[in-house]
């Protein structure tokens, strides 16, 4: 007696899927390193205000990317990032500045309400990726301004970072190469600390507007004629 043949290829196709969801390893989750920042020990050191970060648009988003070798970029298929890319490399900027300048008075943009920025950091990442045999890339902008508002220092930097290849190595170069940007800003921002203090303003301020001072019209140096009477009217200037 012949069994028909279509179930049990059916059978057979569903056994294969469940073998298939039983071997399938777990994504990893990946998060930046931030290295080992010390904690700052000065409770009143310099006021920094850190933003606005701009990140550009294709970092933002929880797929790890690969670098291809063709400059291409390629969805990892078993890892990714546990959260923000964004706010991670927030994160990761403060600590690591609070700890080069020793400060704890250093915060994310924006700064509330009575904080007095001695710097502000404005910062555009434009590139922050690698590949299996593609180093990691950091592509960024940093403008420092001081508590008038005028820049003190603005750089376009290039930085890369080697790595052994698998996916962990490669957060861990992005990390590191992070935590140099940060060395760099640490770098540009100590020289302010000596700002002189901003000028107040005077309690009262001169009117901008001219005093108009009327002028008394000038008398005619001419003198008038006068008549004078004899048998003919002549007249004396």
């Amino acid at each position: 007696m012949r069994f028909p043949r279509l179930p049990l290829t059916l059978l057979m196709t569903g056994l294969l899927a469940l073998s298939g969801c039983s071997t399938h390893q777990p994504v990893a989750l990946y998060q930046l390193d931030s290295g080992q920042p010390g904690q700052p020990s000065q409770a009143a050191g310099m006021a920094v205000v850190v933003g606005p970060v701009s990140v550009a648009d294709y970092l933002q988003r929880e797929t790890f990317l690969q670098r291809q070798p063709d400059g291409s970029l390629s969805a990892a298929t078993d890892g990714r990032w546990a959260g923000s890319l964004s706010s991670d490399i927030d994160q990761l900027l403060v600590r690591q500045l609070a700890w080069r300048l020793d400060s704890q008075r250093v915060v994310l943009a924006p700064a509330g309400a009575g904080f007095s920025p001695d710097v502000q950091v404005l910062l555009s990442i434009t590139r922050l990726d690698s590949g299996t045999k593609q180093p990691a890339i950091l592509d960024a902008q940093w403008r420092v301004l001081d508590r008038r508002g005028q820049v003190r220092d603005n750089r376009i930097v290039h930085l890369e970072q080697p790595h052994e290849g698998s996916e962990s190595a490669q957060v861990q170069a992005q990390g590191q190469l992070l935590q140099k940007l940060a060395e760099q800003l640490s770098t540009a921002i100590k020289p302010l600390a000596n700002q002189p203090a901003l000028a107040q303003e005077p309690a009262t301020k001169k009117s901008s507007t001219p005093v108009q001072v009327r002028k008394e019209r000038e008398k005619s140096r001419i003198p008038m004629a006068a008549p004078i009477r004899t048998d003919m009217e002549v007249y004396r200037f």
